[in-house]
């Protein structure tokens, strides 16, 4: 990530910024920290070959499971650097015109639109607890797996479970997305090709500055909502599009309903030959969902600022199309969803399985 690079925000001051202002971990004595960071390294690598079993997928390339992600443990500020360069990435169309132009942003504005995207960053590196990363990678290279030491061990924490199984269950989510990649070597650059699309208009905006005299939103603005919508799903960004945009904002949202939804299913298919306490874990994290979304004050703003609870809604409705699809065509009929781009579902059938089915399968 260039600290010069051209567009309407200095990402790299956004990674500086919400480093700074992320909240602090949890507090734990060194011992405790080195087992923390070397077991979920350790649990990445035996939860990859768990998922290759219960997805019943294969990476399309042959690789080994425990190579179908460069894991890192992060804590928080190195996680909101790991999302500023991503976000940099996808970003990109904002830097340029549909015509061609560059789009001149003064550098008082790009520092002050990263002083709101760092402010976002801040805010849900403490709420993140694993994330994989399929669009910063070298061709031919996996993706980067993330897993947020400190929000890990806060979580566990939190729900009272087995540390170690915590930890494994938390990998298995997170290398289902990994497989889910690794299997579709299409799925990234579709992703990053629709979402370019929905941002190659935005890049019309008036530049900060000018944007009240035209009626336009501000562009810091614009990537606030953004980074939320990407990594949250955040139902604001909906203001600032076109219809054609929303099309494509509900087809990348059925998308990630999928991803999520499947990843929450194979997470627990593994049963407790793998993670004994799977089923108390998955009760103690569903309460914790459910608590946090009755949350009022300063907790419900922050998640209706984050639009977490859209992102719940979009693991919940994934997995209930991912077992409602499972049940009537079976495991290898719910994965030709990973055949291309024509077989992924709609919003509407995210919605209805049994149209995707009809569809897919006649």
């Amino acid at each position: 990530m260039q600290p010069t690079a051209p567009g309407p925000v200095d990402w790299r001051a956004a990674a500086r910024l919400a480093g700074r202002v992320a909240a602090p971990g949890p507090v734990a004595d060194r011992a405790t920290l080195v087992e923390l960071v070397t077991d979920l390294r350790a649990v990445a690598a035996v939860a990859a070959r768990h998922v290759v079993d219960a997805t019943g997928l294969t990476p399309a390339d042959g690789r080994e499971p425990a190579a179908i992600s460069r894991v890192l443990v992060v804590d928080r500020p190195r996680w909101a650097a790991a999302n500023a360069e991503m976000f940099a990435q996808m970003a990109a169309p904002l830097a340029t015109r549909r015509d061609g132009t560059p789009v001149e942003v003064p550098d008082a504005a790009r520092l002050a639109a990263a002083a709101q995207v760092g402010g976002v960053l801040a805010l849900l590196s403490g709420k993140v607890i694993g994330q994989y990363d399929p669009f910063t990678a070298e061709p031919g290279q996996p993706g980067r797996l993330l897993l947020v030491a400190p929000n890990v061990l806060a979580t566990q924490r939190q729900l009272g479970v087995d540390g170690h199984d915590f930890r494994l269950w938390v990998a298995l989510h997170e290398q289902t997305h990994a497989l889910q990649f690794a299997a579709s070597p299409w799925l990234a650059d579709h992703l990053r090709t629709r979402s370019a699309e929905l941002l190659s208009d935005l890049a019309d905006l008036a530049p900060n500055g000018e944007h009240e005299a035209v009626g336009l939103p501000r562009l810091d603005d614009v990537l606030g909502a953004v980074v939320r919508a990407v990594t949250y799903g955040d139902g604001g960004v909906l203001s600032l599009l076109t219809p054609r945009q929303r099309e494509v904002f509900d087809e990348v949202g059925a998308i990630m309903a999928l991803l999520e939804g499947h990843a929450d299913v194979m997470m627990d298919e593994v049963g407790p030959a793998v993670v004994p306490t799977v089923r108390s874990i998955r009760r103690a994290f569903e309460r914790r969902r459910d608590d946090a979304a009755k949350a009022k004050g300063l907790e419900g703003l922050v998640r209706r600022v984050l639009g977490m609870d859209l992102k719940l809604a979009q693991y919940r409705d994934g997995a209930t199309f991912v077992r409602a699809v499972r049940g009537r065509v079976g495991l290898d009929g719910l994965n030709a969803v990973w055949s291309g781009p024509g077989t992924l579902p709609s919003a509407a059938e995210i919605s209805d399985p049994e149209a995707w089915v009809r569809r897919v399968h006649g």
